[in-house]
């Protein structure tokens, strides 16, 4: 997603994503460079030297533990690094922290060896040498490690290496999303009637004088944001023609050089033409649509965001997804927040979504509804911060909860926020206020219910049993269930469980004017601070698949059509937020070539990432092995009010 996810940077984070749905998670805190190291315990009887009995071990949920032997107790997560006692750590193999980063590791391992080659880090199977050292070494290792990060978070150095939207869609005759369908963005409600062959005056860049003149273009092209602009007078001759923001402040009205007394030069290329320009430009322009008067006004006004810093709001929880925390507005940038918890002394802990996303709210928030809640240290507001105004929220669809309605036990299918790419078997483990659930993914679940995540009633992230199945989609079964191929009905016989009701799921599909193949910028919610330059690659009424360019079908989402993590395509670059290219395919092909084949023979039995024990995934990684997920038979379309849980057909 960078240029490799911009390396500088993903060296931070790539080993670190399985977030949950909208990108919190798990170890934006972590620290290890090696997503596959291990330090099991019969490496570490030769391996780690022994400790003092008063050395603390920090492990990743705050618990501090001292070791009586410094040898046999310890264990190392294999997602994120962090060491702790061995007993403490999840499931039988104690080979990660947390349920968090054993569900995340499978994806995660894969795309951070990937990374790290193409910055020229030892590949991922060679790794294991460089943890045979004693703890005490580690433990340092981490601290100057962890400084590298701030450092590194701080510079934020990011290189697009010549990345041009413009040269992107023409040289590869893509379609963009139109600004219509990102009613969030600006612009996204008052796009107008701006089309193909507007006119417009813009700085004539084919001049010799030394002052700056205007000329008329016509919009050839658009993109998103986006116009690829063609000089008034050239005809069919394309030599000159040039790509701009349509938003930026060099583009205006026809009309609006005479008004401000601006040049009007024709371009140098086309002088000898015409020798009366002015009676030209009146034959040319009579009739022609141009931007509206107030264009620049209406640019500059749904540019404005009422979300200020020093604003304080309850958001998701990154390293524990079940409950909230306070957190303070650090910065706003074209209306995607940056969020610092209240905790954070540095400003290092940090989060970031769209101020209309669902993962925020304002202060007691989880308290009115009966969501879990992590309590702050500080006592009292620190000087300049304020609580935001509770109108400044997103508002969620009021339901009837008095009727028949959503109980705790029954099954449904979710979009499993550690891993977009899949749709899983879920239950309804909690029942909340004002239509809010608490949901968990079968198979996968802490026994403390610190990875339940919280859906509205009214989610398009939700979907009633069988979905996936008319629908054509892969249904993540859940880990260990052996029955295959996964039937619902056996499933739910075994489990003794009802399906959550189909009439209560929202199946309003909104007439969004997405397409198959067209371009647009997105959220890569999983490590949530980066937009990328994506395609839709499916449409299934209102939930579209978003591919990443560049990299593999497996790091895809499933994101719904009307989400605020997508953005028309010159987005960032009007916003002045930073957009990361798609990977480079040559450096990614000469890594993964030799596996090609065996790719698509094993792509027929793999069903997801979960269906193999993080061991056995292990294995298959340092042998070079690729996987994917398995799409439908076909891609189907729906845009429209289509019936929700109609089967369509190709």
């Amino acid at each position: 997603m960078e240029n490799t996810k911009e390396l500088t940077e993903h060296s931070t984070h790539s080993e670190r994503k399985r977030r949950d749905s909208f990108g919190m998670f798990d170890g934006y805190d972590s620290c290890s460079e090696d997503t596959s190291s291990s330090s099991s315990s019969d490496e570490s009887e030769e391996e780690v030297a022994p400790l003092p009995s008063s050395l603390p071990i920090i492990k990743n949920n705050g618990q501090v533990y001292t070791y009586p032997d410094g040898k046999s107790g310890m264990a190392t997560c294999e997602m994120c690094g962090m060491v702790g006692v061995r007993d403490a750590f999840y499931s039988k193999t104690k080979r990660f922290c947390s349920v968090s980063c054993s569900r995340s590791y499978s994806s995660n391992s894969k795309k951070a060896s990937i990374l790290a080659r193409l910055q020229g880090k030892p590949p991922t199977k060679k790794a294991k040498v460089l943890q045979k050292q004693p703890l005490v070494a580690k433990l340092a290792a981490y601290a100057q490690y962890q400084a590298t990060l701030q450092s590194q978070a701080k510079t934020k150095s990011v290189s697009l290496e010549g990345f041009s939207w413009g040269n992107y869609i023409n040289s590869n005759s893509f379609i963009a999303a139109p600004v219509t369908c990102f009613k969030h963005a600006p612009m996204g409600t008052c796009w107008g009637d701006i089309s193909e062959n507007v006119r417009v005056e813009v700085p004539n860049t084919d001049c010799s004088l030394p002052t700056k003149v205007f000329w008329i273009a016509g919009i050839v092209k658009l993109a998103g944001y986006n116009a690829l602009l063609r000089y008034e007078g050239f005809e069919s001759d394309s030599s000159l023609d040039f790509w701009c923001n349509i938003c930026g402040s060099d583009i205006h009205p026809v009309g609006w050089c005479a008004a401000s007394g601006k040049p009007l030069v024709p371009p140098r290329t086309i002088q000898h033409k015409y020798t009366n320009w002015k009676a030209f430009l009146v034959k040319r322009l009579t009739g022609a649509k141009t931007l509206p008067p107030d264009f620049s006004q209406k640019v500059s006004e749904s540019m404005q965001y009422p979300f200020k810093p020093s604003m304080r709001v309850e958001v998701v929880d990154k390293t524990h997804l079940c409950r909230t925390r306070v957190a303070i507005v650090e910065s706003v940038i074209g209306g995607r927040l940056r969020l610092v918890y209240e905790e954070s002394e540095d400003k290092t802990d940090d989060f970031w979504c769209h101020m209309y996303s669902p993962l925020i709210h304002h202060i007691g928030w989880s308290r009115s509804i009966g969501h879990r809640f992590k309590r702050s240290d500080i006592t009292k507001k620190q000087d300049g911060h304020f609580d935001t105004p509770p109108h400044l929220f997103a508002k969620v669809k009021e339901v009837d909860q008095s009727g028949e309605w959503y109980k705790e036990g029954m099954k449904l299918e979710a979009i499993d926020p550690l891993n977009l790419s899949a749709i899983c078997v879920a239950t309804i483990r909690k029942v909340l206020a004002d239509g809010f659930l608490m949901i968990g993914i079968d198979g996968s679940e802490a026994a403390d219910g610190s990875d339940w995540f919280c859906y509205h009633a009214t989610s398009p992230s939700i979907f009633p049993v069988g979905f996936c199945e008319i629908n054509m989609i892969e249904l993540t079964p859940p880990r260990g269930y052996t029955k295959l191929p996964f039937k619902w009905f056996d499933y739910l016989r075994e489990t003794g469980s009802i399906a959550a009701p189909v009439k209560l799921f929202n199946k309003d599909v909104p007439n969004h004017g997405f397409r198959v193949g067209m371009k647009l910028e997105a959220v890569d919610l999983m490590e949530p601070r980066l937009v990328c330059v994506a395609t839709v690659t499916r449409i299934i009424h209102r939930l579209l698949r978003i591919h990443f360019d560049g990299w593999e079908e497996e790091y895809d989402q499933w994101v719904d059509c009307e989400s605020p993590d997508l953005y028309p395509v010159g987005w960032c670059q009007l916003t002045g937020y930073q957009l990361q290219p798609p990977a480079p395919q040559t450096s990614r092909e000469s890594q993964s070539g030799s596996s090609k084949q065996k790719k698509k023979a094993k792509s027929q039995q793999y069903k997801g990432h979960k269906k193999m024990t993080p061991l056995q995934l292990k294995e298959e990684l340092l042998d070079g092995e690729e996987y994917s997920f398995l799409q439908g038979a076909s891609d189907q379309e729906s845009n429209g009010s289509a019936n929700y849980y109609i089967k369509q057909e190709p």
